[in-house]
């Protein structure tokens, strides 16, 4: 291979980590929310959550149709679409005014779309271009939405002060812009490689006797869901996203009625409560989709997938605790976050493992739908639970949290009976 060629792929990792910083915005929600929650606004908190988990759905939804849209449309054209979709979710939501409705379809349904038809577009055609570290450059294009949370965050908050000076508005004006055209620029490399292509040096591994058991079995996306372990992974992946989609919704909100319950004043509160999330979640967020998938290569998918929902699950189960504490609240976003990433490590992993990897695209996509599942229940029942509250009392977060952390421990446990279906 041609130093041209070496220099092209690894600008397809360049492209992939723009598009994916942009996609990753959807994260960065929690820092509108408490904008959204007061004049002009005045939504209620499950309003702010429905607008979140409806980008969720929107994204999950998409990501199916985008995958088969890859068959026919070259991937730079689709790339490229989902950013001007998603742009266009942003722009149009800063002129629809302080309405719940157009701002749930605007920044929920638009933008999670755009978002949907541009998240496969980076990992497919990184995973054909590097079949040498599959692994490595599924995880960097992954890592890329992880870390997007922490640069429109700190943008919006402490870095840019662009919700102080210029309002939520002409936020959402500014990123709309920003999302298609540096989705676009990333659009440019996501091209994919001449038939046959194979890195300089790198020939295809021998099967082995276990490679072979697990190559002989190919379903495709019908034969796919009359399996029950495609149902029993589409449980685990709710519970591993409803968890950490909970938190990334409502970590603002929560940080400020924990911490302010424990003596800080509301600006110290809210402080503390975006540097959570903005730097400890986020970046963990970004880490845990490399670390996990570098665990799962040794320690086997099972495992990581059983100790990522074990810890998971113990975590939320105390998180409330560790609200009150700076210190605490960090760790736990921390934690929380490093297992959430892995979600999107192991998953597709795992839906390769089970039923193949000739038709993992599409077949990802069915068991993506779950992260749209856990992105509506997650957060929505944390605002739900927060609307009730009188007074402000932050015991009433107890709840969904305690939820969250047992469905991840049952979730845990569903692992110990994944086996790779029979060929049918």
């Amino acid at each position: 291979m041609s130093d041209a060629k070496v220099m092209n792929r690894w600008m397809v990792v360049l492209g992939a980590v723009l598009i994916q910083l942009c996609l990753g915005a959807i994260y960065a929600w929690s820092v509108f929310t408490p904008v959204l929650i007061k004049a002009p606004y005045r939504l209620s908190t499950t309003q702010t959550q429905w607008i979140f988990g409806v980008g969720l759905a929107s994204f999950a939804v998409v990501m199916i149709i985008a995958g088969r849209m890859q068959a026919k449309y070259p991937p730079r054209n689709i790339a490229a679409l989902g950013g001007i979709v998603l742009g266009l979710g942003y722009v149009a939501a800063s002129f629809v005014g302080a309405g719940f409705p157009g701002l749930l379809l605007c920044i929920g349904l638009i933008g999670g779309a755009g978002i949907g038809l541009a998240y496969v577009v980076p990992i497919a055609v990184g995973v054909k271009w590097f079949p040498d570290r599959k692994g490595m450059v599924t995880g960097l294009a992954v890592a890329g939405f992880g870390f997007g949370a922490l640069v429109w965050v700190k943008l919006a908050g402490s870095w840019g002060h662009l919700l102080e000076n210029f309002g939520i508005s002409t936020v959402f004006l500014v990123y709309g812009i920003a999302f298609a055209v540096i989705v676009n620029v990333g659009s440019l490399w996501m091209v994919n490689p001449p038939s046959g292509y194979r890195p300089e040096g790198w020939n295809p591994p021998e099967p082995s006797a276990a490679g072979k058991a697990v190559d002989s079995v190919d379903l495709d996306s019908g034969s796919m869901l009359r399996t029950p372990q495609f149902y029993a992974l589409w449980v685990m992946f709710i519970a591993g996203a409803m968890a950490g989609l909970m938190v990334i919704g409502c970590i603002k909100l929560f940080g400020i009625d924990a911490l302010k319950s424990s003596g800080m004043t509301e600006a110290e509160a809210s402080a503390t409560a975006g540097t959570a999330m903005a730097v400890f979640f986020a970046l963990a967020n970004g880490l845990g989709r490399i670390g996990w998938g570098i665990l799962s290569d040794k320690l086997g998918r099972k495992l990581s997938l059983f100790l990522m929902l074990l810890f998971q699950g113990i975590v939320m189960l105390f998180f409330y605790q560790m609200g009150s504490s700076a210190l605490l609240l960090y760790v736990g976003s921390a934690i929380i976050g490093f297992n959430f990433g892995g979600n999107f490590a192991l998953f597709p992993a795992a839906t390769a493992d089970l039923f193949g990897a000739k038709n993992v695209g599409p077949n990802y996509g069915w068991v993506f739908t779950a992260y749209g599942v856990g992105g509506i229940v997650g957060p929505v029942l944390a605002g739900r639970f927060r609307a009730a509250a009188v007074g402000g009392d932050p015991s009433v977060w107890i709840t969904p949290f305690v939820i969250a952390g047992v469905a991840c421990l049952v979730a845990c446990c569903l692992t110990l009976v994944l086996k790779t279906p029979k060929k049918v």
